[in-house]
């Protein structure tokens, strides 16, 4: 503890300001030097407090501000306190695909305009012919064209016959069936021009990429899937996925196969919801079946894909703890079963002596009452053993 030097020379008054002593007066004798008042440790970031003031009683004490906590200071370096913000909780990432990505119609027109296109193409191929006079006399007669001298194949003429076929090729080539049930998504150069919906005969631009989409309400029955119980015993899971294409431009482009993103979906799903062993209650199988249902349509709304249901429809251990499970599922029921047949022969014997003594028949004591007990336990467990063996 560090010490005021001039606190030996010189006495320091009371803080309560009362008088310095004065010189003795009248011979009598001078008191004792009055010793200072000790006083705490003074640095820099503390004041100089005497010691009696710590513990005077204060009649009503002045609550003391407290200062937020300060998390990694550096003294002498100048940084500013920072205080402790609670932490938010983090929640699930949701998946996203783009959001301007989404189904549209396509532009298509009837399948009469593409055949009268290729019609017109093909008349244009004739004319040409006739215009250059390379076709047949019999042709020329059949068509009721009259018999010209051709002006030979030039430049205008192959000119006429490239447009002539091009046209042709563009109107057959753009006709296309629609089917129930199916959709073609289109695109050109990678852009996403729309989806086509339509069923029946009509004309789509050939340049458009077409790529065949099944909207039809499906089911998919999955393999065996690792799974746990809720003590987590591993378990194979067979479950069916009803579920169908809902936006055909998020499921063909915002995701490389949307099938398999339905079957890792139902895959994730399984690790996080614990699913009844066998010979569980059906509620338990039910509830299992709702929440994965809803895991999975959560996960696979982001890319096009409705889920209808997911349902365990076979439950079974896996084979590492197959055989252990089954030793243990006998034992079970063997202990349950002996103490049903346990539970039945008290109660037969209960009842049995009850109606005897109740009735007067016999008149029993406690030595002869514990021996007809014994005699009847030991009767009826036999009994009950043999019609259990046959």
């Amino acid at each position: 503890m560090s010490t005021n030097p001039d606190a030996s020379t010189s006495p320091r008054p009371e803080p309560g300001g009362g008088p310095e002593p004065s010189a003795p007066t009248g011979g009598r004798p001078a008191p004792a030097a009055v010793r200072p008042m000790p006083r705490l440790i003074q640095n820099e970031a503390t004041t100089e407090i005497p010691v009696h003031l710590l513990f005077r009683d204060e009649p009503d004490p002045q609550p003391v501000p407290l200062r937020p906590a300060v998390v990694n200071r550096r003294q002498g370096t100048g940084e500013q306190p920072r205080t402790r913000r609670p932490m938010p909780a983090r929640a699930r990432p949701v998946a996203q695909v783009d959001p301007e990505l989404g189904e549209c119609p396509a532009r298509v027109l009837p399948a009469s305009a593409g055949v009268a296109a290729g019609f017109g193409g093909a008349a244009g191929c004739v004319a040409t012919s006739w215009w250059a006079g390379v076709l047949p006399p019999l042709a020329q007669a059949a068509l009721g064209l009259p018999a010209t001298v051709g002006a030979g194949l030039g430049p205008a003429q192959w000119a006429a016959y490239a447009g002539a076929g091009a046209l042709g090729l563009f109107g057959f080539g753009g006709l296309a069936r629609g089917r129930t049930g199916r959709a073609w998504v289109l695109g050109l150069f990678g852009r996403y021009r729309g989806t086509v919906r339509r069923t029946g005969l009509m004309w789509v631009n050939p340049l458009l990429l077409r790529r065949g989409v099944d909207v039809r309400l499906r089911h998919w029955r999955s393999e065996p899937m690792p799974a746990a119980d809720g003590s987590g015993v591993a378990l194979r899971v067979v479950v069916l996925v009803v579920w169908r294409v809902r936006d055909t431009a998020r499921a063909v482009l915002g995701v490389e196969d949307h099938e398999g993103y339905v079957r890792e979906s139902v895959e994730a799903a399984l690790v996080r919801v614990p699913v009844e062993p066998p010979g569980g209650a059906r509620s338990s199988v039910a509830a299992a079946g709702e929440t994965l249902t809803r895991l999975v349509a959560a996960d696979a709304a982001a890319v096009g894909v409705e889920v209808y249901s997911v349902q365990p429809v076979r439950v079974e251990y896996a084979p590492e703890v197959a055989a252990a499970m089954h030793r243990r599922r006998i034992a079970a029921l063997d202990a349950q079963q002996r103490a049903t047949m346990l539970t039945s022969v008290v109660d037969s014997v209960e009842d049995t002596v009850t109606r005897l003594t109740m009735r007067g028949l016999v008149e029993l004591d406690d030595y002869e009452r514990k021996v007809l007990v014994r005699d009847l336990t030991v009767a009826f467990c036999s009994g009950r053993a043999g019609d259990t063996a046959h």
